[in-house]
């Protein structure tokens, strides 16, 4: 690596770091501001409000905004650099400015991996912290209000309950089918199943098995029943930002379950999944088309160049937000939704490469 390199990657790291800072400092202290009176209410000591919650929400407001802040820091090092006049003595002196992309490149690629680790493993551990946090002093509670719940625990086995109560962790009207190809084998029906936590078993009270063996059918009453599900009462609790709590094996995991059971609500956890992948690349595209368009010394000085940048890169957080609610609602699929602000972004690069004078 070169002095140039150094010099310049110096400066593009620095300044990253300097507008995470400040821009998620900012962001804490509306968070506070607007979370104050829940903090109030609850009685929240500062110590638990800091440690049990701000602590763990640094790395995700840090995450959150990185293509934001290092297209700003992108900006501001090269835009800077150019009114100085330093970008065109070092084309004069022979680097090409593919040549110039290097530092920066090797500085995005750095950023992008670290933030490949820490949206894979790191930030979902934090999340568990800060996003329980949220759920027992600042969210409503929780109530599960679903009706007629249909769910698949086995290849050829169904449950049904017509309701469910959290709190009393009780399913009614409860029943369990066993189909084989298109034929019901066996059915079991009772008026509701009850979550026993020191035997970690399902009880159901007087129930009645039916079995089925072609046009024969075999009924069977019985008094108590413990048995054991691919259920459990965690699938019935609050879903508050799941999808942010998990880590990539989680993630991976809880998607292949809730596939094989036939869930129809399987997007946002694809979106996440996939949009954990095409983050990191979206840094580093946007860090090139920083230094497209802030290369050249404007006559209206760094701030017309910053302005642009900042443009840009909320356009860029809109694509995602807006690509994000098309794949929520079925209209676009989640792994090109979650791929798609890099693939525009990317087209938008190229152009300004080709035809924005340097």
């Amino acid at each position: 690596m070169k002095i140039l390199d150094k010099y310049i990657l110096k400066k593009f790291l620095t300044t990253y770091v300097f507008t995470v800072l400040i821009m998620v400092s900012v962001i804490l202290v509306i968070d506070f501001t607007e979370k104050n009176d829940d903090f109030i209410k609850h009685n929240v000591a500062i110590s638990e409000i800091i440690f049990d919650y701000y602590i763990h929400l640094i790395p995700f407001y840090a995450n959150m905004l990185s293509p934001i802040t290092v297209f700003i820091a992108t900006v501001f090092v090269t835009a800077k650099m150019a009114s100085h006049t330093e970008i065109v003595a070092i084309l004069s002196g022979g680097v090409s400015f593919r040549r110039l992309l290097v530092p920066y490149l090797i500085g995005s690629t750095f950023i992008a991996g670290l933030i490949f680790l820490l949206i894979g493993w790191v930030i979902p551990n934090a999340n568990k912290e800060s996003v329980a946090f949220q759920v027992k002093y600042v969210k409503s509670p929780f109530t599960f209000d679903n009706r007629n719940i249909h769910i698949k625990v086995a290849p050829d086995t169904y449950v049904y309950m017509e309701s469910y109560n959290v709190t009393a962790h009780v399913g009614y009207n409860f029943a369990i089918e066993q189909i084989k190809g298109t034929d019901l084998s066996k059915k079991l029906t009772a008026s509701s199943v009850t979550w026993d936590p020191d035997l970690e078993k399902w009880h159901v009270d007087r129930y009645t098995l039916r079995t089925f063996d072609g046009e024969k059918e075999t009924i069977y009453h019985g008094g108590a029943l413990d048995t054991t599900l691919n259920l459990l009462p965690k699938d019935f609790e609050s879903t508050y930002k799941l999808e942010q709590t998990m880590t990539l094996p989680e993630l991976n995991n809880y998607i292949a379950e809730k596939m094989d059971r036939g869930a129809d609500d399987t997007e946002i956890y694809l979106i996440e999944k996939y949009e954990r992948y095409s983050y990191p690349f979206a840094i580093i595209i946007l860090t090139v088309i920083g230094v497209i368009v802030s290369a050249r010394k404007a006559r209206g000085g760094v701030g017309i160049q910053i302005a642009l940048g900042f443009f840009l890169a909320f356009v860029f957080i809109i694509f995602v937000i807006t690509s994000r609610s098309l794949a929520q609602v079925g209209d676009l699929e989640p792994h090109i939704a979650a791929w798609v602000p890099s693939i525009i972004f990317t087209g938008i690069g190229f152009l300004l490469y080709r035809y924005i004078p340097r």
